[in-house]
């Protein structure tokens, strides 16, 4: 199970919902401009929303799945160990790199073609993943699927506001709490389930749930007209993504090759290219251009100390995550199945930690430093009860405290980051966290993964987590007191 990702529309200019989309899709529903603010919402409004959270759903399962499976895929397919974390950071990296640009890409060519584009990808990416035969193959597939997941998700806010509206759109919201909570829990146990049979069966599920999405799709989301004097900032795109590249590959690959002096030269490199990639965005916001960062945000103190608590936390969080899926499994031999059980405690922790920090939501900053306790401790009970032959009735009561702790700090994050911006800033800083939360996934699956697998200690790959939420601690000290009194962007993974 992943974090409940926040992926925005990341549009500074909102397409105006209107006449018919110029793609002609046949059966298609096409919103129109309502005559006065009386005018009646958009008719489908409520099976779109269906077909928005079914495609959420399907992204989260496949975010979450190689957790739980990663140990017998490399099994079948061979492999280094380093295979288990490039299942993840593989899919995460990719859904960065497109997450940079997703959004903008509904903006310019309309919401719904590029949600019917991201889930034909993603269908035929896990159609990939199903057929995989080798490393090359199934990495290769995971791309896919990230980056039109990518293309997926963002759609989603826009196509909301654009439905919806002011008094039901927060109802609208509030559904995905539940969904996605649903998913967090039952995603790990049907990937243990059908692992057991066939690994490939996690991936051949989606195809029916594509298929019906899309379908779904032309006849239920509303057509929108494609933005107007909107451009894809393609070279700052392909830097931004280089830089994460350049950062996390030889992380992963680096302890397998005895660490050469190319992994250290790769990861000296990302810092060069992410200071071009922030004098591109600087010199395209001074011609009057689109950027995909808006370079006013790390002006702000509050926004910069929340990038660095969001990249820690969401390390931690990811990090934890695979050590727990690794140490059950090829520390303690459970079964996938067994495994997947295993960690329904920490989903339960995290929902009632959301819960939680929703009724205190007014206290903003604290409760965000009260779940990197919490959860900090969470993980130092892991260490202490950890060990061979450990059942999972005894991992159990460490796991709920840690997802609780986890829920605790999640939920109003960012609220709090996006208090620190202002209006005119919102779509840049959404779109900048949502990257953010995947970079900072892949980072923690890299290096927790390689901590684990270098020392063989489940201890040690934990004590490094639980300074890195200690960390989280430090840096949320810095965050503004209070959140922002409104719907933080479309949440999911």
């Amino acid at each position: 199970m992943t974090a409940l990702d926040t992926r925005p529309a990341q549009s500074p200019t909102d397409p105006t919902p209107a006449s018919p989309d110029p793609v002609g899709t046949a059966g298609a529903t096409t919103l129109r401009p309502p005559a006065s603010s009386a005018a009646a919402p958009y008719r489908w409004r409520w099976p779109a929303l269906a077909v928005i959270l079914a495609g959420s759903v399907m992204e989260l399962l496949d975010a979450t799945v190689t957790n739980i499976a990663g140990p017998t895929m490399r099994a079948d397919l061979g492999g280094g160990t380093s295979l288990i974390q490039w299942l993840g950071a593989a899919y995460i990296l990719a859904m960065t790199a497109g997450l940079l640009t997703g959004g903008r890409l509904g903006d310019i060519v309309g919401r719904r073609r590029m949600f019917l584009i991201g889930v034909a990808g993603f269908t035929v990416g896990s159609l990939l993943c199903a057929l995989a035969f080798s490393p090359e193959t199934i990495i290769a597939a995971r791309i896919v699927q990230g980056l039109f997941g990518a293309a997926m998700i963002p759609q989603g806010m826009g196509l909301m506001k654009e439905m919806f509206p002011p008094k039901e759109l927060a109802t609208a919201m509030g559904l995905f709490g539940p969904v996605m909570g649903l998913s967090a829990v039952g995603g790990p146990i049907l990937a243990g389930a059908l692992t057991a049979v066939d690994w490939r069966l996690i991936f051949l599920i989606n195809l029916p749930i594509g298929a019906g999405a899309a379908l779904a799709a032309v006849r239920f989301l509303p057509a929108s007209r494609p933005g107007k004097g909107t451009r894809l900032d393609l070279p700052g795109a392909v830097l931004a993504s280089a830089g994460v590249v350049l950062l996390v590959f030889p992380l992963v690959q680096g302890r397998e090759h005895g660490w050469p002096a190319w992994s250290f030269a790769m990861m000296a490199a990302s810092v060069a290219v992410f200071a071009l990639f922030a004098a591109h965005q600087r010199r395209k916001a001074a011609r009057g251009g689109d950027p995909l960062v808006a370079p006013s945000l790390f002006g702000k103190p509050a926004f910069v100390s929340g990038m660095l608590t969001g990249a820690i936390y969401f390390a931690a969080f990811a990090g934890f995550l695979l050590i727990v899926g690794l140490y059950t499994q090829l520390g303690l031999h459970y079964s996938p199945l067994k495994a997947a059980l295993t960690g329904v405690p920490s989903s339960l922790g995290m929902i009632a930690g959301m819960g939680v920090a929703q009724a205190a939501r007014r206290h903003g900053r604290k409760v965000l430093l009260a779940g990197a306790l919490v959860m900090g401790l969470g993980v130092l009970a892991m260490i202490v009860v950890s060990g061979p032959g450990v059942s999972p009735w005894q991992l159990a009561p460490a796991l709920a405290v840690a997802g609780l702790g986890s829920g605790l700090i999640m939920t109003p994050y960012f609220g709090i980051v996006m208090a620190a911006v202002d209006p005119s800033e919102t779509g840049s800083a959404s779109g900048t966290l949502s990257a953010l939360q995947q970079v900072g996934g892949a980072l923690g699956l890299a290096l927790l993964g390689t901590v684990y697998f270098g020392t063989g200690s489940v201890q040690v790959a934990l004590g490094v987590a639980a300074g890195m939420i200690a960390a989280t601690f430090v840096a949320g000290l810095m965050l503004p007191r209070q959140t922002r009194d409104e719907t933080p962007p479309h949440t999911t993974h």
